[in-house]
């Protein structure tokens, strides 16, 4: 990536103020909800926003009439549209076309409104498939994304150049984070449409369940991984909005990796499975190794406090007191 222009912008981070009108666009999503626990545990008043059905972020002049009736001071910008490998594989225009409305017509809006402050989250899968571990921010567009899931990646890069292209052209002192895998709770644990964390919780929880001797996950289990709890990642938005500015995209995770047979195997262990584990080696493994150097976070004063196994017993325990409303 060629080096990142000077955007001028002269900001200095501080508090921001809990009575001020705060929309978090995404809020009942895993992402979304998460930020809205943080921001009313933290004192904000005044917290806003809109469930699909009550505003489709792809319709533009909605989104528009949205910020006009209820401006919003600060804005966190986690709706997107999510899966893991199979249905990124399956549906690449779905994932490119509907992610970049969404984030277009929510960027656009919130310049058009004078939002004073945005954080813009996208995703660790914009890096390139090969890039060196731990990846720092620098490699972005330095190598060829990872193929199953290119087509939200690059709309995610747009997003972050949006947001550079609003503080060089506008001078809006807006920021960008890009999370790890996260799980935790109001994850989508659906057998087509879910990430590898809830995918395994689901699968080993009803083999327990139903007694069986075996269980067959995908790949060689060979690939690492690194998982934030979605309560960390909420506590990470509100201290870089608070202690951060840049126009340089921000990783956050926890900076160490688990490979996927590892963290079937804990799962395993969390739902009471005790049968054996195999690999359908036929399947996609996905990028060998995804794992964020989050330096620049640290010097920004942040890191993960959650730990996998904690995380994980707490979002098993969230997953079975919400079985009967878990999404299909």
């Amino acid at each position: 990536m060629s080096e990142l222009p000077t955007d001028g912008v002269d900001f200095t981070p501080g508090p921001l103020e809990r009575e001020s009108r705060f929309y978090v666009a995404g809020h009942r999503g895993m992402v979304g909800s998460a930020i809205v626990r943080k921001l009313e545990a933290e004192g904000f008043t005044d917290v806003v926003g809109q469930s699909s059905s009550e505003l489709d972020l792809k319709d533009r002049d909605a989104v528009f009439a949205y910020f006009a009736e209820t401006k919003p001071r600060y804005v966190a910008l986690a709706a997107a549209k999510v899966g893991g490998i199979l249905a990124n594989s399956t549906y690449p225009v779905d994932f490119l076309s509907e992610n970049m409305r969404i984030q277009v017509n929510v960027l656009d809006a919130a310049l058009e409104h004078d939002v004073e402050r945005l954080i813009f989250l996208g995703s660790s899968c914009i890096y390139p498939k090969f890039a060196p571990q731990p990846i720092t921010e620098d490699a972005l567009l330095t190598g060829y994304l990872e193929p199953t899931n290119d087509a939200y990646a690059i709309a995610k890069i747009a997003g972050i150049m949006h947001v550079q292209a609003v503080r060089r052209q506008y001078g809006k002192p807006w920021i960008s984070a890009m999370p790890t895998n996260l799980y935790g709770p109001n994850d989508n644990f659906s057998p087509q449409g879910s990430h590898v964390l809830p995918a395994l919780i689901r699968r080993y929880d009803e083999a327990a369940r139903a007694g069986d001797a075996s269980v067959t996950n995908w790949g060689t289990g060979t690939p690492r991984r690194e998982f934030l709890h979605v309560d960390d990642l909420a506590a990470a938005v509100l201290h870089l909005l608070e202690h951060h500015d840049g126009p340089q995209q921000v990783n956050v995770g926890t900076g160490s990796d688990v490979t996927i047979a590892e963290i079937a195997a804990t799962i395993a262990g969390v739902t009471g499975f005790e049968g054996d584990t195999a690999w359908d080696t036929s399947k996609p493994d996905g990028t060998p190794q995804k794992v964020l150097d989050v330096s620049n976070l640290a010097t920004a004063g942040w890191t993960a406090q959650i730990s996998l196994e904690d995380g994980l017993r707490s979002t098993y325990a969230w997953y079975l007191e919400n079985a009967d409303r878990l999404r299909e």
